[in-house]
């Protein structure tokens, strides 16, 4: 497969599991009873694992690799994160509150990964944190 078709694929992915994780907040948040079908508690680990496939694809074909190359490695430290929040924020017995800040927080994580993504770069807000010369 080709560097641009992996790429292709992965943000598809992406934009599946985050919309998947996304809805799952909000239904699990307001009890929804679609929280309890099978499909949704299958379809995003299908996805998910596709996605960490794709993403060791595009690893190798692009040959840079995380805890190698900075902005890769903030991205595998921010998916840990992200899937920790995650994995709290759509838990059944814990306050809605908790799921509520966690499913936040999750949002957060998700959205430096995506920058980090796009910049290349472990701060990906580089002006926010530059310092002037004196």
């Amino acid at each position: 497969m080709t560097y641009q078709l992996l790429k292709a694929m992965h943000v598809l992915f992406v934009i599946s599991s985050y919309t998947l994780f996304f809805l799952r907040g909000i239904w699990s948040l307001n009890s929804s009873p679609i929280m309890q079908e099978k499909w949704i508690r299958v379809v995003p680990h299908i996805i998910d694992t596709l996605l960490l496939i794709i993403a060791l694809a595009l690893s190798i074909a692009s040959h840079q690799f995380p805890f190698i190359d900075s902005w890769l490695s903030a991205k595998v430290i921010g998916l840990f994160l992200y899937v920790g929040l995650g994995f709290v924020a759509l838990r059944r017995k814990l306050n809605k509150r908790v799921r509520l800040i966690t499913w936040l927080a999750a949002q957060t994580a998700f959205a430096y990964i995506v920058l980090v993504a796009i910049t290349h770069n472990p701060i990906p807000f580089p002006q926010i944190m530059h310092f002037p010369d004196f």
